[in-house]
């Protein structure tokens, strides 16, 4: 695999992880409302979906902005943000519109103002206790200052590249993330713990779990593959020649840190679980890339890859229609009700793709053909 690949070329091992992503994360949000069993066991765990997410747009948001380096070019600053508004901007905007006017779509009574959405402040500002409709978007507002930041970060690494500086800032902000962690939880959730558990976990969520500067590890680790793969093809190479061994270490690593957490609000799993994770994680997106692993040959998934986004957005909203209109026409089956909230939160997603999102994507990549034909002839001229 060449590091300078188009950025449009589908992996079908990324779109795998992007799926049981997405998968995982609706099980979460879907088995409060099942019997005890094993599906609500793994479901206990699926807001580590959202980690997985942050692990691949870590990794390709990082290769999109590193690879014109490998031609002896810049990204374009203005270009990538302007690509990124039309990819997150109108589906978000369409499913924020319909929090605002239609207040029987949302999941919980409790919203936020729209200035916090509309300024992607909500993970930092939401008030969990009694605001918690479209509390999900938390993961887009850290996504949104990741976007925000990296590039502008890479432009001045790139100023003078030198391997012990880039390595330096990655050292850096996994160290800052533990460090905060672990300053929060000492001095502003341990008082909490025995005396007022309520708001011990309110506080977790809102101070360790949502706000932007304690979750940068997922988002790290993929910048740093990217930057690996960039860089040093030659280590990237090697990865991908043992991609069994890289799946057992990945499974090893993140079976480990899923056992943390299962003390969710505990704090090894708080101070060390989530670069643990990210870790586990990491190495099981290098698989899905490696040509002799497993998860690299897996096919089928595309499409829900395709969705994720849509689904995202919409899929508490629908599980929550679903719950409130439909749970009495389901029976008793955890299965048939599976089914049917699966089934629905897939038709939201497709009719959202269909009718918001791929249209806007579409309009992206004329606006990017027409601003690289109006650059050739200034680069035939040189």
């Amino acid at each position: 695999m060449k590091s300078s690949a188009p950025s449009s070329v589908r992996e079908p091992g990324l779109d795998t992880l992007r799926a049981i992503a997405i998968l995982w994360v609706m099980l979460f949000h879907m088995h409060w409302l099942l019997h005890p069993g094993m599906l609500t066991g793994l479901g206990r765990y699926g807001w580590m979906g959202v980690d997985i997410f942050f692990v691949l747009s870590g990794y390709l948001i990082g290769s999109q902005l590193l690879r014109p380096y490998t031609r002896g070019s810049q990204p374009s600053i203005g270009g990538f943000y302007l690509r990124r508004a039309f990819r997150v901007l109108p589906a978000y905007l369409t499913v924020l519109l319909l929090y605002f006017t239609v207040p029987g779509f949302r999941e919980a009574p409790g919203l936020s103002p729209a200035w916090q959405f509309l300024t992607f402040t909500e993970n930092f500002r939401i008030n969990y206790a009694t605001d918690q409709a479209f509390s999900h978007v938390w993961s887009l507002c850290v996504e949104e200052h990741f976007y925000l930041i990296l590039p502008l970060l890479v432009l001045a690494l790139m100023w003078k590249p030198r391997f012990g500086k880039a390595l330096g800032v990655i050292l850096a902000v996994l160290c800052f993330g533990i460090a905060i962690r672990a300053y929060i939880y000492i001095h502003r959730l341990n008082p909490l713990i025995n005396t007022d558990p309520d708001s011990f976990v309110l506080f977790y969520i809102e101070k360790i779990y949502y706000p932007t500067y304690t979750r940068l590890d997922g988002l790290l680790v993929g910048v740093a593959l990217a930057t690996i793969k960039t860089f040093r093809p030659v280590w990237w190479q090697r990865a991908l020649a043992h991609g069994h061994a890289i799946t057992l270490a990945g499974l090893g690593i993140s079976a480990f840190a899923i056992w943390l957490f299962h003390d969710r609000f505990g704090f090894t799993a708080s101070i060390l679980g989530f670069p643990l994770l990210a870790l586990g994680f990491g190495l099981l997106l290098v698989a899905s890339v490696s040509p002799v692993s497993l998860l690299s040959k897996a096919r089928g998934f595309g499409f829900i890859a395709t969705l994720a986004y849509s689904m995202y957005l919409t899929h508490k909203e629908i599980i929550n229609l679903d719950h409130k209109y439909l749970l009495r026409y389901m029976g008793p089956s955890d299965w048939m009700v599976l089914l049917v909230y699966f089934a629905t939160s897939f038709l939201a997603a497709t009719v959202l793709y269909f009718a918001v999102e791929r249209p806007f994507l579409r309009l992206r990549e004329k606006i990017s053909a027409r601003s690289a034909y109006r650059t050739l002839p200034a680069v035939a001229a040189r």
